[in-house]
C-alpha cells in the first residue's frame, strides 16, 4: 500500500518561520542602523561579519560585556511599545565597559522572537540604534531569530555584546582607589533595567495598578514611568576621564548601590555613603510603600536614584561636579573612601536617612 504525501511538501514557512518577514524587517530597520556608525566601520549591512578598524594604540586592551534587559521586556510587550527597550539594552552593556575606562566602539544585538512582525523588530532596532548614538558606538550587526513553538508569537527577548578599548596604562579599577577619594553620584532616570520582577509583583500584581493608569506622584502613567529608558553615561564618563583624576566608576545595576560599589573598593578600605545627600525618585517610594518592602531589600534590588558613581581624587571633586553639571547630569557628592577601621568592616557603609520628599 503506497503512502500519500502532500504534493507541496513541508516548508520552513509551514513550520512557522517567515523568511520574507525577516527580510522586510531588515529593510525597515536599515535606516535606523545606519545612524549608529563610526568612521572605523568597514563594509555595510548584509555581510556575514561586522568589520571595525582598531586605530592606533600603544597597548590596546579590548573590553567586552554582554547583557539583556530582563523583565522590563514584559512591560514593553504589555504596552505594545517597543522603541525604547533598545536604549536600555545598550545602556546595560556600554556602561559596564566605561567602569574600567574603556571607550565603547561597537555593539552587536541578538533578538529572539516568537513571530517576526517586521514593524516590531524595526522599532526594537530603532531603540538599539538610538542607544548606540547616545553612547557614541557603532551598531555593527546583529541577529533576529524567529522561534515558533518555543516562544509565544508576541514575546521576544533581547541581548547584546558591546566591545570597547582602553590603553593598558589607563585601565581604571580598585588598584587606583585611595583613602580620601570622593564618591560622586549621578542621578538615574528611574528604575533603569533592574528589579522589574519585584516592581511588577508589587505594582501590577499586589496593588493591581493598571499600566495605563495615571499616578499622581509620578506625574504620568505607571507604564510610562516603568518604560523610562535607562540613562546612558558612557560619553559623560569618558569626558570626565579626560579632564579629571578619575580612579574608577561603579555602574549601579542588579545588587544595588552598595553591592556594586563593593566591587571597586580595594581590601583595607571602606566607602562611606550618606543617604542624606539625595532623595530617591517617587517610583522608589511608591514601590517601598505599596509593597511594604524593607529598606535593605529596596537597596539590594534597585538603584534608588543613583545610576553611576565616579570615584575621583579629592582635589578634583569640584571640577568633576562642575563638568557633569555642564553636561546636564544631576551629580552630587555621595560620600568618601577611607581606610577601614578593622578587618571586619564592610567595603561599603550606608549611613543616615534619605531626606523626606
Amino acid at each position: 500500500m503506497t503512502e500519500h504525501h502532500d504534493e507541496q511538501g513541508v516548508s520552513y514557512a509551514a513550520a512557522g518561520v517567515d523568511i520574507e518577514a525577516g527580510d522586510r524587517a531588515v529593510e525597515l530597520f536599515a535606516p535606523h542602523a545606519k545612524r549608529a556608525s563610526r568612521p572605523e566601520v568597514r563594509g555595510g549591512l548584509g555581510g556575514f561579519a561586522g568589520l571595525f578598524a582598531l586605530g592606533k594604540y600603544k597597548e590596546p586592551l579590548l573590553a567586552a560585556g554582554s547583557d539583556g534587559v530582563g523583565t522590563k521586556l514584559a512591560v514593553a510587550q504589555a504596552m505594545n511599545k517597543h522603541d525604547t527597550i533598545g536604549i536600555d539594552l545598550v545602556a546595560m552593556c556600554v556602561d559596564d565597559l566605561v567602569v574600567c575606562g574603556a571607550e565603547p566602539l561597537f555593539l552587536q544585538d541578538y533578538i529572539a522572537i516568537g513571530k517576526v512582525v517586521p514593524e516590531h523588530v524595526a522599532e526594537i532596532v530603532k531603540g538599539i540604534a538610538e542607544g548606540c548614538v547616545q553612547a557614541g558606538c557603532a551598531l555593527l550587526g546583529g541577529e533576529t531569530a524567529e522561534h515558533p513553538g518555543v516562544m509565544e508569537p508576541d514575546h521576544y527577548d533581547v541581548s547584546a555584546t558591546a566591545v570597547g578599548v582602553v590603553e593598558a596604562e589607563d585601565v581604571l579599577g580598585p588598584d587606583r582607589v585611595r583613602s580620601g577619594d570622593v564618591l560622586i553620584g549621578m542621578k538615574s532616570s528611574g528604575l533603569h533595567s533592574n528589579g522589574y520582577s519585584l516592581a511588577r509583583h508589587v505594582l501590577l500584581e499586589k496593588a493591581g495598578l493598571p499600566l495605563d493608569g495615571y499616578v499622581e506622584e509620578l506625574g504620568r502613567t505607571l507604564g510610562e514611568e516603568l518604560l523610562e529608558p535607562t540613562k546612558i553615561y558612557a560619553l559623560d564618563c569618558l569626558a570626565l576621564i579626560n579632564e579629571c583624576d578619575v580612579h574608577t566608576f561603579c555602574h549601579v545595576t542588579g545588587g544595588g548601590l552598595a553591592g556594586n560599589l563593593a566591587r571597586v573598593i580595594p581590601a583595607g578600605m571602606t566607602a562611606e555613603i550618606s543617604r542624606a545627600t539625595w532623595t530617591p525618585g517617587p517610583i522608589f517610594r511608591t514601590i517601598e510603600s505599596l509593597g511594604k518592602v524593607p529598606q535593605a531589600e529596596m537597596e539590594k534590588t534597585f538603584n534608588m536614584g543613583v545610576g553611576m558613581v565616579a570615584v575621583v581624587s579629592a582635589a578634583d571633586r569640584d571640577r568633576a561636579l562642575a563638568m557633569l553639571t555642564a553636561r546636564h547630569i544631576d551629580a552630587w557628592e555621595l560620600g568618601t573612601v577611607r581606610a577601614s577601621e578593622n578587618a571586619d568592616e564592610p567595603a561599603v557603609i550606608m549611613k543616615d536617612s534619605h531626606p523626606a520628599a
